[in-house]
Parts: C-alpha cells; sequence; structure tokens
C-alpha cells in the first residue's frame, strides 16, 4: 500500500512530462483510449490511485480496525509493559484479525460489485450502490441508535426508511464513535484485574515501609504471570470476536 502511495506522484510527473514534452519525432502518449463504458483510461488509473490513498482511512473508519487496535493498545497499557508487543505488531495483529472478521462482507462485496464491475456489467455507480450496500449493513449493525440519531438529526436527512437509506455520510462518524465507545468500554474491563494487583502491591510494600520502591517494578512480573496462566491473548481475541456477532 504504501509503494503504491509513494509512485503516485512518479506517475503524475510522466503524465505531465509526456503532455507537455516537445522532443522532435518523439511522441508520448499515455492513456489514449477509452473503455467501453466511455471513460478513458486514464481517468480510471488516476480515480484507483486516489481510492488506493484514502484506502487507510475507509480502513479505520468503516471496519472493525479501530475497535481491536485500541482494545489491543488497552491490553498493552494494562499490562505495562511500555513497548511490547511493539507498535508495528499491534497494528499488524489488528490488520490480520480485521480482515478475518471482515471476511464475509469483503466477499459481498466482491460478489456484487467488484466482478461485475470488472466484467462490464455495471457502472461505476452502480458498482460503489451495490459495494456500499454490504458495508452499510455492517457498520449498522455495531451503530448505537443514539450515535445515528446525533448525526441523523444534524444532517437533516430525511426519507430514511431503511438501512440503505442512510449516506455513509451519516453512517460513517456514527459508527466510528460507536466503535471508540465500545472499546474504551472493553478497555476499561480489561484495566481491572491490573488494577488490582497494583493497588496489592503497593499495600505489601507500604506494610513493609518499603516506599522507595515503585510499585509498578514489583507488580510487572506478577501482572505477567497472570495474563499467560489465563492465556490473556485467546481470551482478547475470543472477546473481540464475540463483540462483533
Amino acid at each position: 500500500m504504501k509503494k503504491v502511495i509513494l509512485l503516485t506522484p512518479v506517475f503524475f510527473f510522466i503524465y505531465q512530462f509526456s503532455a507537455f514534452a516537445a522532443t522532435p519525432g518523439v511522441q508520448i502518449n499515455f492513456g489514449g483510449s477509452e473503455s467501453s463504458n466511455g471513460t478513458s483510461t486514464t481517468v480510471q488509473l488516476i480515480l484507483m490511485l486516489t481510492v488506493l490513498s484514502v484506502a487507510p482511512s475507509i480502513l479505520l473508519l468503516m471496519t472493525s480496525f479501530t475497535r481491536i487496535a485500541i482494545v489491543l493498545s488497552f491490553v498493552r497499557h494494562a499490562l505495562g509493559t511500555q513497548a511490547m508487543p511493539p507498535n508495528q505488531v499491534i497494528m499488524g495483529l489488528s490488520l490480520l484479525l480485521t480482515f478475518f472478521i471482515m471476511g464475509p462482507t469483503f466477499q459481498e462485496v466482491n460478489k456484487q460489485a467488484l466482478q461485475p464491475f470488472l466484467d462490464g456489467k455495471l457502472e461505476q455507480r452502480e458498482a460503489f450502490d451495490k459495494a456500499s450496500a454490504p458495508m452499510k449493513e455492517f457498520m449498522a449493525k455495531q451503530t448505537r441508535e443514539s450515535d445515528l440519531k446525533l448525526f441523523l438529526d444534524y444532517s437533516h436527512a430525511q426519507d430514511i426508511k431503511s438501512i440503505h437509506d442512510i449516506p455513509l455520510t451519516v453512517l460513517v462518524p456514527a459508527f466510528a464513535i460507536s466503535e471508540l465507545k465500545t472499546a474504551f468500554q472493553m478497555g476499561f474491563l480489561i484495566f481491572i484485574p491490573f488494577v488490582v494487583i497494583d493497588m496489592i502491591v503497593s499495600s505489601i510494600l507500604m506494610a513493609m515501609g518499603m516506599m522507595m520502591v515503585p510499585p509498578s517494578l514489583i507488580s510487572l512480573p506478577f501482572k505477567i504471570l497472570l495474563f499467560v496462566l489465563v492465556d490473556g491473548w485467546h481470551l482478547v481475541v475470543q472477546s473481540l470476536f464475540v463483540s462483533f456477532k
């Protein structure tokens, strides 16, 4: 993904060079032909690169990535292990779990919109509507009614009879703040047992008169031991899977 985004300026530089080059006897032409639906290949390529450039935002705001990444970050902070696991591991695991959870939705998008569009059976607008339908269904299941009502009231949306009638400009932010609330609720529950361990260790150190010893230094091994004994990563991932049902 990063490579595609980095190559985008190079493409536009080459395209501009081909348009304004005045070398005698040399003619460079990019995307001069037109597709079956009347859109030039160059325009389609530019649209595709634009979609790829905003793909990270789509991934963050329209999938399960936000909740998973926040919950896994809460686990690391609750353990108090600083940068263990590293951010790369947290983000990589979040991405893999996102594709696992969103698999059925992505399959529907591919079946209803992407493949028919590539086969020339659907126009761009029709393909977009077909692709947005499964995404709307997924987001609507995870969005709280109060959050959705908030954005519907401020947008003055009318004639909303079903999920498919809700515009993405309303559903996406409502889904995002619902995901944030759910992730913080799960993070709170994750913190409770580790806070109890910190309190117990602090009380024991104060009773022994060892006030100069940082409680986190003593409680860290016990928190890691507890997390390993209860198979913490398994429980966290299982809780994430259950929360999306």
